[in-house]
């Protein structure tokens, strides 16, 4: 598991369950991992800076010397994860040996990097609330290794800027050269980009008007992000970790806290799938599953994620017992004379409940208008003339003031009304 290596197996198994039981708790654990395993790297370095990162690449080729590998380069690349820091891209050309690194443009040497034979996936997304386009490359390994996040612009690529075995044009961006790149190495995968054939956002983006976004607003507990509905599977970015859940490791989706104008997405994936971070793993087979929630995601959105989720056959699961609502004995309806209110079979969930509740509120309103009387004054609001004239009818108040106003009637019409009367 991500963040806890190094401990007992009885201690991680006891951790695992744990966060079975309160998936609330996970990254709580990873931090506290991460965070012991950094003082440990201090403590093994006395106290110098644990040199953790740049070893990465060098025990993950223990089998295989990338340094014999020649490689494709682009200088000027910003990387997020697993540092900050702008370093030359480095690209392999042996699939069997070769590797995704940043390298120190100084020093020449790698910081950081993955072996192609430890990429699971690699996910190319647009970047968004940007005036100008930019591309990142999330780089997933299989296990082991940290993460790759690099951005690329999105405009053609300076030619001085990139060494090549192959000739690259002037008129080729920097996105198609990687992917380029990337496809003809990648063992596993190949480079996944967003289809607005699978989704697109209705929410125009105020950035760059007139371009389709292909991702919606989101939040992973504080965490503020973007989802984006891929071909393969659904990824929160761009805050680390990266979080992917391809379709195979989904057991189902469901909706909570549907409100007027915004409304969460939970995804309930195997445990099999993933590490205490919340992070891909391929390699266990545990059935039973975790829910990750992401909320306030806008209203306005819903349709076409839905849409998306139904089209890929996933399994809604917003009706799921676990999730059906409590039914309070609240406008129910009443049967015989004991006052019982009877229930139906099945317990309506949170969607129905609020729908439920809206139409309730709707109601409320059209009965209002229809019991208002503009012309009363001083009578409790909502009571109309109707209400007078059925107190009339007991010989009330308001019985005296109909006889008058019959007075009233004979006096101004006169024989008129006699003739009527005859009728």
């Amino acid at each position: 598991m991500q963040g806890l290596q190094g401990f007992p197996k009885d201690l991680s198994s006891r951790i695992k369950t744990t966060i079975q039981n309160h998936p609330e708790l996970a990254d709580l654990f990873h931090d506290i991992g991460t965070h012991i395993n950094t003082l440990t790297g201090h403590i093994q370095t006395n106290g110098q800076a644990p040199t953790s990162k740049k070893r990465k690449l060098e025990s993950d080729t223990s089998t295989a010397d990338t340094t014999a590998d020649t490689y494709d380069s682009i200088a000027d690349i910003s990387f997020s994860i697993p540092q900050r820091k702008k370093l030359k891209l480095e690209i392999g050309h042996s699939p069997e040996i070769g590797a995704i690194r940043g390298t120190n443009p100084t020093t020449g040497e790698p910081e950081f990097g993955i072996q192609y034979n430890n990429v699971e996936y690699c996910i190319c997304l647009p970047v968004p609330e940007k005036a100008q386009p930019q591309y990142s490359f999330c780089i997933l390994p299989t296990s082991g290794d940290d993460q790759l996040l690099f951005t690329v612009p999105g405009t053609k690529i300076k030619v001085e800027a990139i060494h090549s075995e192959q000739p690259v044009g002037e008129d080729q961006s920097y996105k198609d050269v990687v992917i380029r790149m990337l496809n003809k190495r990648l063992k596993k995968t190949k480079v996944i980009e967003p289809n607005e054939k699978d989704f697109v956002s209705t929410i125009a983006q105020a950035h760059r008007k007139g371009e389709k976004a292909v991702h919606v607003k989101a939040f992973r507990g504080s965490k503020d992000g973007f989802l984006f509905f891929l071909p393969t599977g659904i990824i929160f970015a761009f805050k680390k970790p990266l979080l992917f859940y391809p379709f195979h490791s989904i057991a189902s989706i469901s909706y909570t806290s549907v409100l007027q104008r915004t409304f969460n997405l939970n995804i309930n994936v195997y445990f099999s799938n993933i590490n205490t971070d919340n992070t891909l793993n391929n390699n266990n087979a545990d059935p039973s599953t975790h829910e990750i929630e992401f909320s306030m995601l806008d209203q306005a959105d819903f349709a076409s994620i839905d849409a998306y989720i139904k089209r890929r056959n996933l399994q809604d699961a917003s009706m799921a017992q676990q999730r059906r609502a409590q039914k309070f004995n609240v406008n129910g309806v009443k049967n015989g004379d004991d006052g019982e209110v009877a229930h139906d079979d099945e317990e309506e969930g949170e969607l129905q409940k609020a729908q439920r509740e809206a139409q309730d509120m709707e109601d409320e309103d059209e009965e209002e208008d229809e019991n208002f009387d503009p012309g009363s004054e001083g009578e409790s609001e909502g009571s109309g003339s109707s209400d007078g004239e059925e107190r009339g009818e007991d010989g009330g108040e308001d019985g005296g003031k109909s006889d008058a106003d019959g007075d009233l009637v004979e006096k101004e019409l006169g024989s008129e009304a006699e003739e009527f009367s005859d009728d």
